[in-house]
């Protein structure tokens, strides 16, 4: 449905990590993008060469893809008549935003009258099931976090290429905008009705073959007051047998909430084992996935061996490091590992915390 090559328009961005649905393609499926829009006021970059709709158009784009997002996902007025440009130069619109292109009737009068579509990819047209909790065949590893983007949909990635090097059977499944962009399918789950969550992500994740892995996408944060519900659901549809928690160095709150509390490793891996024990109870942690970009190559390698040697388990930057440690876990039997007491627990955090001052 959606074509390629993209334009991608990140507008007037400032932050980096709100520019995801840009990057993640540029990262993960490159030879989709031609380049990147931007305007005055922009601060960060894709890396991609600056193109105008007319440029990109000549040069054979199909897609104007909108790589920004924002609080609440509203389509900002001002950028209607960049739309309405693109439209107009012959590419269809993809947007990852809440707000739908197709419900701003100037936007989609205009695609109507000239043959072009709105692709609004973050609502599924499908429709889901309640959960069940069944038993599904195939083998199941999701991706969980201590907070909202902290690399989640970049990790599964990493797992999938990874796996697939190994010639091992391995699909990656998307439940987020940018997954769905770089892959071509998925289910945006944050915009599934909330009593169909759980449903939703059993569709997405059927019975498979014996020794089939599936690598769904998390999303969210059991401990983001925001969207924890979205992530009980996918962890309970996903029935995992294996999770591999992700985390970002040199956080001192869940993002966008400056006055709420971070969680720590240990309190994240408690909290996700306890809640997917509902639908597999044989769910074990399969490594621990950190961000570290904030500090050097080295000291983000010192870091993670000191996790991995505290919690007995594969600890890598999946970027920097690669995801091979972690693979080498799934080829294993599962480890008994685990809720940890309240002792262990409060051991466990303060020497996390203490690393990340460190940090």
């Amino acid at each position: 449905m959606i074509k390629a090559p993209y334009l991608l328009f990140i507008g007037d961005a400032t932050d980096k990590l709100s520019i995801k649905m840009a990057q993640g393609p540029v990262d993960w499926s490159p030879e989709q993008c031609l380049g990147e829009l931007s305007v005055t006021g922009c601060t960060v970059t894709t890396g991609l060469p600056q193109l105008s709709i007319a440029q990109a158009a000549k040069m054979g784009a199909k897609s104007f893809v909108l790589g920004f997002a924002n609080s609440g996902g509203v389509l900002d007025a001002k950028w209607h008549d960049v739309i309405k440009q693109a439209l107009e130069q012959g590419l269809d619109v993809v947007s990852g935003l809440h707000q739908k292109l197709a419900d701003i009737d100037d936007l989609a009068q205009l695609a109507s009258n000239l043959g072009r579509q709105l692709i609004d990819i973050r609502h599924p047209q499908q429709s889901f099931k309640t959960g069940t909790g069944e038993k599904r065949s195939g083998k199941r590893l999701l991706t969980v976090g201590t907070d909202c983007s902290v690399g989640k949909m970049y990790t599964s990635l990493a797992l999938e290429k990874e796996m697939k090097a190994q010639q091992l059977d391995v699909d990656f499944r998307a439940t987020g905008q940018c997954g769905i962009l770089i892959k071509g399918k998925g289910v945006a789950i944050d915009c599934v009705i909330s009593d169909f969550i759980s449903g939703a992500t059993e569709s997405l994740s059927p019975d498979n073959r014996g020794e089939h892995w599936d690598i769904i996408e998390g999303q969210g944060s059991l401990s983001h007051p925001a969207f924890a519900g979205v992530s009980l659901g996918l962890l309970h549809g996903s029935q995992p047998d294996a999770l591999v928690i992700c985390h970002a160095l040199n956080r001192s709150h869940m993002r966008g909430l400056p006055n709420s509390q971070f969680p720590s490793i240990a309190d994240t891996i408690n909290l996700n084992l306890q809640a997917a024990r509902l639908t597999n109870p044989n769910v074990y942690v399969a490594g621990i996935a950190i961000n570290t970009s904030s500090v050097s190559i080295d000291k983000g390698q010192e870091i993670c061996r000191a996790i991995g040697q505290k919690f007995g388990l594969a600890c890598v930057d999946p970027l920097r490091d690669g995801v091979a440690s972690i693979v080498s876990h799934l080829q294993l039997p599962p480890p008994k590992l685990t809720v940890m007491d309240d002792s262990s627990l409060k051991s466990h955090s303060a020497k996390i915390t203490d690393m990340a001052k460190r940090a």
